[in-house]
């Protein structure tokens, strides 16, 4: 049975939470094949005082170790949040076959706001992009994390 993406986005937007929760940035993310989740992630630069701790690259990685490669071909990654060049361009790099994400970035957004590293076609591989799923709500998840820094 098929995660649908609706399905997904509602798990990274507990991921989301799980980060704000942290002080991190609220974005989550999870990775799926068939079914079944490889890999989720969370935003962890705060913590790990890693700048490449992303939610996507963070669920990435659990992914590729899960099934022992880097190729993760025919993997949906889900996403809270437009990924910014870095993330995109692993997901060009790790051969994900489809991007869902739910709110745009306007400031980082390097999927379709931007620029559009996912379907360039002068890169090796290019990814099927779903955009705007439940994007009020990852949308109001960014707002309140910030809302709330702001009012400290």
């Amino acid at each position: 049975m098929s995660l649908s993406d609706e399905q997904l986005m509602e798990h990274a937007l507990v991921l989301a939470e799980r980060a704000g929760a942290a002080g991190e940035i609220p974005v989550g993310a999870v990775v799926a094949r068939g079914g079944q989740i490889l890999g989720e992630g969370w935003n962890q630069r705060e913590r790990d005082c890693d700048p490449t701790a992303h939610a996507e690259v963070v669920a990435l990685r659990a992914a590729g170790r899960r099934v022992g490669s880097w190729h993760l071909e025919g993997a949906t990654l889900c996403v809270t949040l437009e990924p910014c060049p870095m993330c995109a361009g692993a997901l060009v790099n790790a051969r994900v076959a489809r991007l869902v994400y739910g709110c745009a970035d306007p400031k980082a957004g390097a999927v379709q706001t931007l620029y559009r590293i996912a379907d360039d076609p002068r890169l090796n591989h290019r990814l099927t992009v779903v955009k705007g799923v439940q994007a009020q709500r990852c949308a109001a998840v960014l707002q309140d994390f910030f809302r709330q820094l702001r009012d400290r």
